[in-house]
């Protein structure tokens, strides 16, 4: 019996200490934004019909090759922003592919309250005549088609209250130490904390800890991809005067492992009369970078 009660108090210790740590951090995605983890989603419209889970045509049909792009986060995405590269079979055994590489036309339009499913474009990649295989099939043959797309995107961070206080030990208004709210825009690239603290005296600094959560790559626009990483480029806005870096380096920073931490500081520190609060703006840009691919069964002919 005493070690039955034992276990109990144990659980609901343990309890208590988990719901403490989960009230620590805010995490907060409603308000200014919808929110979400996604950007550009790309999908293929059928080959064909499809056979035992595969779409399937005989060597002597004809096909399209078509996909459709859908802006399902909340950064409008200008024409020419997305780009579609057709990769895996051999060039010369497909007529009536003029073009492997294809971008957007159209403004693709956000999600938002008034458009809660996105805008969509769809690209073909076989506009004129549908494509057909010129090789000689024995059987069957499975060709796989990928498709490497990347678009620019933005994600933005607004972070609620941050507390201006020169004397922490005033009680009034706010507080300087602890998590903050805040509201991300729906993106690949988000935010999973906001902490903010102290640097000493009349310094405020935020912790922010960024996050790729989609499953491509993200670079510095204009910028190559590092398979070793993912990057980002931000910028603050504030009334006052910030200097943000990650990893030492200013307004740019690298994901290790999908994860970063951003650390905005005051430059100058507030006078001990200063207390207010105040929300900050940062706009994160990147380029991102993902893959899709189907399978299209090429079934030898009787004739």
């Amino acid at each position: 019996m005493v070690f039955k009660k034992l276990l109990l108090v144990l659980a609901l210790v343990s309890l208590i200490l988990l719901t403490a740590c989960q009230g620590q951090q805010v995490d907060t995605t409603s308000g200014a934004f919808i929110g979400g983890t996604d950007g550009i989603v790309l999908s293929f419209e059928p080959f064909s019909i499809m056979e035992d889970g595969v779409y399937t045509i005989f060597d002597t049909e004809d096909f399209p090759i078509e996909l459709v792009i859908k802006n399902m986060g909340e950064n409008t995405v200008e024409p020419g922003d997305v780009v579609l590269t057709l990769i895996g079979p051999a060039h010369e055994d497909f007529s009536n592919i003029p073009d492997w590489e294809k971008s957007n036309t159209e403004e693709i339009e956000k999600i938002s309250e008034f458009n809660p499913t996105g805008g969509e474009e769809i690209i073909s990649f076989t506009p004129n005549a549908y494509a057909k295989y010129n090789s000689e099939i024995i059987g069957y043959n499975d060709v796989t088609w990928n498709i490497n797309y990347k678009y620019d995107y933005e994600t933005t961070l607004i972070i609620n209250d941050v507390c201006f206080k020169g004397d922490l030990t005033d009680e009034k208004v706010c507080e300087v130490q602890e998590y903050k709210s805040y509201s991300v825009s729906g993106a690949p690239i988000t935010i999973t904390s906001v902490e903010e603290d102290t640097a000493g005296k009349g310094i405020v600094l935020l912790k922010i800890q960024v996050s790729n959560v989609g499953t491509g790559d993200s670079t510095i626009q204009s910028e190559d991809f590092d398979n070793r990483f993912s990057q980002v480029a931000y910028e603050i806005e504030s009334p006052e005067d910030w200097e943000c870096k990650s990893g030492g380096q200013l307004n740019e920073a690298r994901m290790i492992d999908g994860k970063a931490e951003v650390i905005c500081r005051l430059n100058e520190p507030l006078a001990e009369s200063d207390l207010y609060s105040d929300s900050i703006t940062l706009t994160f840009s990147y380029t991102y970078q993902d893959l899709i691919f189907e399978k299209l069964r090429i079934k030898e002919s009787a004739s």
